[in-house]
């Protein structure tokens, strides 16, 4: 299971953007988060086309459909939707690794039993600031 956000696990952090030039302000090779939205779509059109690891936080099955098709190397989903997020990234074999948002350690062990790919403790995502 991937962790994201833990004080016992080194882990390089996401780095939250809104457009393409914040870009810029993360350090080289770093993990860009940003959420699925259609004013969004040429920041991620970017990314995959640059090769830049992605993840993006998804509302619902179609927009994690989207996701995995637009290239996104995560996927970001809430506690609701996990289990039919990995069941259905599974049956369709997505190279996408789902992440479920949690906010304590007890939830680590939930997610495992569920069988899901990792977790994300807000603490691994950083705002990137204009």
């Amino acid at each position: 299971m991937l962790i994201f956000g833990h004080k016992f696990i080194k882990n390089d952090n996401f780095f939250h953007i809104f457009d393409i030039e914040s870009l810029q302000k993360t350090p080289p090779s770093s993990k860009i988060y940003l959420e699925f939205e259609e004013k969004n779509l040429d920041i991620i059109e970017h990314l995959s086309n640059n090769h830049i690891v992605f993840g993006l936080g998804v509302k619902d099955i179609t927009e994690l459909l989207y996701a995995a098709a637009l290239g996104a190397n995560y996927i970001a989903v809430h506690q609701k939707l996990a289990k039919t997020a990995q069941s259905i990234a599974e049956s369709y074999l997505f190279d996408a690794k789902i992440l479920v948002h949690i906010t304590q350690e007890s939830e680590i062990e939930e997610m495992a039993l569920l069988g899901i790919d990792g977790v994300l403790f807000p603490e691994s995502i950083m705002e990137i600031l204009l």
